[in-house]
Formats: C-alpha cells, sequence, structure tokens
C-alpha cells in the first residue's frame, strides 16, 4: 500500500440543501410550542403589544382621514395645487385699475394658449334679496362653473352649477343653509325662487344649498358671472375688480406664472403693473406643507405608545427566562448549541408579537372602518380616503420590531446561563 492509499481523506462537512431555512422553521415550530404551552403568560405579556399596535395603527389610520379633511379644507379657501390668482391690473402713475374688459380678453387668451383646463373669475359683492319677511343684504360672490372644482366646493342639498346654468333666463344660484332656511327650508325639487333686486330685477332659482356651518349666521349665496352681469348697472360693472384663477399642474406653476404675467402686461400696455402669484396651501412658508406639523404629533404619539409597550414586553420576557433556566440547562446539556438557544428565546418573542400586531391590526382596521369614526374625523370630506395599506404594515413591522427588540436581552441572558448552575437551579 502505498504512502498516498494510507494517508485518510479528510472530507469536507456536508450541508444539507435548505438547512438554513429548516433551520429557521424549526425554530418557529418550536417557539410556537413554547406559546402554546405557555397560554396564559403568553397572553399577559402581549396585551400590551396588541394595545400598543392597536393604538399605533389606529394613529396613522385616523391620522390619514383627519391630514385629507385639513387639506381639503385648506383647498375650499385658496384653491387646489397649484392655484395661480392674477389680481387686476393696477397703474402707479394714475391710480387707476385696468378695464374689465381688456382683463376678461386677456384671460381668456391664457387660458386658451397654454391649455388650462379650469379657470375662472370671481369678485365679491352685495346683493339685494326679497324675502318674505323684507328685504336683505346677502353677501354674494360672482363665480364661474370651474370654481365648484378648483375649491373642493361641497354642496349638502341640491347641486353645484353646471354648463347649462348659463343659458338659463332665471339665474341659478347656490346659497348658505341660513339663507335656506330663510326662505322657509323649501324641497328644492320645488325649483324654489327668490328676487333678486337690482336695475332690473331678476327672479332667480334656488338649486344648491351649502352644508351646516356652525354659528355662521350669515346670508351668503353664490351666482355665476353671467348671471351677476345683467343684475348689476353699469357703473358697477365698470368699477368690478375682478381676479382670475387657473388651476395648472404644481411641477408648471412658476413656469405659467412668469408667462402667464408676461401675456396679461403685454395686452394691458406700458406703464401698468401685473401681478400674478399661487395662493394656494403648498405656496405658503417656502413650500413647505401646512400638514406636516400633524403627521408629527401623530408621530410622535405613536412612537410613545410603541415605547411603553415594548417596554413591557421586556419586563415581562425577562421574568419568563429567568423562570426558565432550568429548562434552558437541560436543553443545553443535550446538546443545544448557543446559537439555537438564543434563535429559539428571540423567536418566541418575535412569533408572538406578530401575532398580537395581527390582532391590533384587525381591531384597528375595526376602529378606523367604523361609520361613527369616520363620520366624526371625516365630516364634511369630499373625497374620503381609504384605510391607508401603510398603516397596517406599519403596525406589523413595529410588531416584529418590537418582539426582536425585546427577545435580544432576554436571549443573551439564556446564552450566558452555565449548564451546571442550571440544573442546580
Amino acid at each position: 500500500m502505498t504512502e498516498l492509499e494510507k494517508t485518510p481523506v479528510r472530507r469536507a462537512p456536508r450541508r444539507e440543501r435548505g438547512g438554513w431555512a429548516s433551520g429557521f422553521l424549526g425554530a418557529v415550530v418550536e417557539a410556537w410550542d413554547e406559546l402554546r404551552i405557555h397560554k396564559t403568560r403568553v397572553l399577559l405579556s402581549l396585551i400590551g403589544v396588541g394595545v400598543a399596535v392597536c393604538a399605533l395603527t389606529s394613529v396613522v389610520g385616523i391620522g390619514a382621514i383627519a391630514q385629507q379633511a385639513q387639506i381639503e379644507q385648506l383647498e375650499r379657501g385658496s384653491g387646489r395645487p397649484a392655484t395661480l390668482v392674477l389680481s387686476p391690473p393696477y397703474n402707479p402713475e394714475t391710480g387707476q385699475q385696468g378695464d374689465p374688459a381688456i382683463m376678461a380678453e386677456a384671460a381668456a387668451t391664457v387660458v386658451e394658449r397654454y391649455a388650462i383646463g379650469y379657470a375662472g373669475s370671481t369678485q365679491w359683492m352685495q346683493l339685494s334679496a326679497q324675502f318674505r319677511d323684507g328685504v336683505s343684504l346677502v353677501d354674494a360672490q360672482a363665480v364661474d362653473v370651474d370654481y365648484g372644482v378648483m375649491h373642493r366646493v361641497q354642496v349638502g342639498q341640491g347641486r353645484w352649477f353646471v354648463d347649462r346654468d348659463e343659458l338659463r333666463l332665471a339665474p341659478a344660484i347656490v346659497v348658505s343653509d341660513q339663507f335656506w332656511q330663510r326662505l322657509g327650508s323649501p324641497d328644492l325639487r320645488t325649483h324654489p325662487t327668490i328676487q333678486l333686486l337690482g336695475e332690473d330685477p331678476v327672479t332667480a332659482v334656488v338649486v344648491g344649498v351649502l352644508p351646516v356651518q356652525p354659528f355662521d349666521l350669515s346670508l351668503r349665496a353664490y351666482i355665476l358671472n353671467s348671471a351677476y352681469a345683467s343684475l348689476a348697472t353699469p357703473e358697477q360693472i365698470a368699477q368690478a375688480w375682478p381676479q382670475y384663477e387657473f388651476w395648472v399642474p404644481p411641477d408648471m406653476a412658476t413656469e405659467l406664472t412668469d408667462l402667464i404675467r408676461r401675456d396679461v402686461a403685454a395686452a394691458c400696455g406700458e406703464g401698468w403693473q401685473v401681478d400674478v402669484n399661487r395662493q394656494d396651501y403648498l405656496a405658503w412658508e417656502g413650500g413647505e406643507d401646512p400638514t406636516a406639523s400633524i403627521r408629527m404629533v401623530l408621530a410622535g404619539i405613536a412612537v410613545l405608545i410603541l415605547i411603553l409597550g415594548a417596554l413591557g414586553l421586556v419586563n415581562i420576557s425577562l421574568v419568563t427566562v429567568r423562570q426558565r433556566i432550568r429548562e434552558i440547562g437541560i436543553r443545553r446539556s443535550f446538546g443545544a448549541t448557543a446559537p439555537r438557544v438564543f434563535f429559539a428565546v428571540m423567536m418566541e418573542s418575535v412569533v408572538a408579537t406578530v401575532v398580537a400586531g395581527v390582532a391590533g391590526v384587525v381591531v384597528a382596521v375595526a376602529i378606523v372602518q367604523n361609520p361613527v369614526v369616520r363620520d366624526f374625523v371625516a365630516f364634511g370630506l369630499t373625497d374620503v380616503p381609504p384605510f391607508p395599506v401603510e398603516a397596517a404594515l406599519l403596525g406589523l413591522g413595529a410588531a416584529t420590531a418590537v418582539g426582536a427588540l425585546a427577545g435580544l436581552l432576554p436571549a443573551l441572558v439564556a446564552v450566558r446561563v452555565k449548564v451546571i448552575d442550571a440544573i442546580r437551579y
């Protein structure tokens, strides 16, 4: 026998296929068995985590609805992003306002030239309305049909203006709830009317009623610009200083601002000052989102809730591991390696918190989707957002992270247990 044949061949250890996967699956199964054995202990330790995940997910879900409510409220006042406002041209030398006819023609040219989908003029005035108990002044706003979309105008009863209302001989108006009650709260299907006094009094038809505004007792109404032109005197029309609004893509707002200013200035001639500004909420404070403060507050509350739940779980996990020192020692004596014990103890915490997280997310979805909660939080919303998927994913991710962190310290304690000391324990 040669020397080569006498030399023993050292074979590399074989790693079975799927070794890591089977080890991980085995640890999960083992962790689940431990949870089944210690049902009472696990239930008590996971109540806090489930409540924390439920609170976290609910806060994020309700926060998304509250954020949408604030955004819509801001858009009702200043328009949707990006809303550009063309103010009446002004001559600094003569102190005069620009000719409304020239401004209207220039605005129409701008809309056509840059293919702006939503635009219109708006102006405030007071109208005299003949009610049954006398004449009263009404705070009115003359608008175009597109104003309702641009400002998310919400109508409690009836409808907003449509294009065919421009052709009415009896102008259409949308009134406040106080105005409607002053009329006697008639059924809109009966086409209630009100006489508007002016140079040529006209009878207007109420087609919509705005939602009830708490503590708002004013008489308010919307009327189309074309209808107001039939009411106003030539002097009122000549002195009218309407402003024009254009709803444009936010990424083109800066460019279109300069282009509209240039075109209108060219139409007005030399010596006229033309101001075009962006007025929607995203233009405030250097483009910062005013809803960021709400998100920061909600995030702080969620993190605090999660920390409290994690601390409670860590405390209970430490106590549990100390009670299982003998069990861990016996497992070590039968060949369980330190990594195996470490991973098993940690996985018990992770599996338990994931189960608690799923339960917490389910309860949170039920709370946020509850009609009573949604109506309270989303009062007056036009576009009620669905339950955010990111809130559910955040809740499950937080539960997993809490389980891993809460199981880290007990797992380290379990690994440091000496076999002989554990058996004597």
